[in-house]
């Protein structure tokens, strides 16, 4: 059997694994193809070490497709260097807060998106984490009336909703805010989905999150109900895992099967990580307005 030119460590959880022996730099094009069918397989790639410039890590999210958007500074500190207050209604705060809940990205946009490329730059000394939660083993974990119940089940997506519901309102920002107001694009919300089947691997997945609300068919509550009993089923050990940075680490995450959360930290502190996108093909990822 042909040997694997890195070394492949599963996590101890339903997916996931930390890949070392190699260099996301410099990589030839048969270990790429190596490493890309790995991160189909397991999801998340956690790669300890690599200290990549900006460059090099819009130049490795590239492997994977066109990108969403190159690179996002998500970060506490204000372009001086400074800490942005907590307590304050600065707009960036309001969006790491925000992604402190189960979501996946981009679900609120036309397409979604196919992954991400994550960096860390500065951590704190402690807190701070990015979890992720498997979809495809939650959903395998199902009990057969409920797979029966949500089948054919959609929910729609925005990042209004979700953010409303911390008090966020686009168009309340500060002067020193870097956030662009991306996802408040005044479009119809999309629908999408409860189970989503992934267009590589053929494995169903369940497509909830912060974001998702309003099941057509069903009362408010009721909907609210049950996405959030989802949510709570789903994001459980063996299908979450928790990373604690160091400076240096990457991460390539499949956005069409995991939810993720950040995770909270002590604000006087800085947390400097930088995002790459990855889009999604819109072949497998639209979803318009319904």
């Amino acid at each position: 059997m042909p040997t694997t030119p890195f070394h492949v460590q599963p996590l101890d959880a339903s997916f996931g694994a930390e890949v070392t022996g190699l260099e996301l730099a410099r990589l030839e094009d048969a270990v790429f193809r190596k490493l890309y069918d790995t991160w189909l397989e397991y999801a998340l790639l956690i790669f300890p070490g690599q200290h990549l410039s900006h460059e090099e890590q819009v130049r490795f999210a590239k492997r994977f497709g066109e990108l969403e958007f190159d690179l996002v500074a998500i970060s506490n500190l204000k372009k001086d260097g400074s800490i942005r207050p907590e307590q304050s209604d600065d707009d960036m705060i309001k969006v790491l807060k925000g992604n402190m809940g189960w979501h996946s990205d981009s679900t609120y946009m036309p397409v979604q998106a196919k992954g991400a490329v994550f960096t860390a730059h500065v951590v704190p000394s402690e807190g701070g984490d990015t979890g992720w939660a498997d979809m495809r083993a939650a959903y395998e974990a199902l009990d057969d009336a409920t797979k029966t119940r949500i089948a054919d089940l959609k929910a729609y997506h925005s990042l209004y909703y979700s953010q409303a519901k911390l008090g966020h309102v686009p168009g309340e920002k500060t002067g020193d805010s870097p956030y662009n107001g991306y996802g408040f694009h005044g479009q119809d919300p999309p629908l999408r989905p409860l189970v989503k089947i992934h267009p590589e691997t053929g494995r169903p997945a369940l497509l909830i999150g912060r974001h998702a609300y309003g099941i057509p068919g069903l009362e408010e509550a009721e909907s609210e109900r049950l996405l959030q009993e989802l949510v709570d089923f789903a994001c459980q050990p063996p299908r979450t895992y928790h990373h604690r940075w160091t400076p240096g680490d990457a991460v390539l995450w499949d956005n069409r099967c995991l939810l993720h959360q950040g995770r909270p930290w002590d604000m006087t502190q800085p947390r400097v990580m930088y995002h790459a996108r990855i889009a999604g093909d819109p072949a497998t990822e639209f979803a318009g307005p319904r």
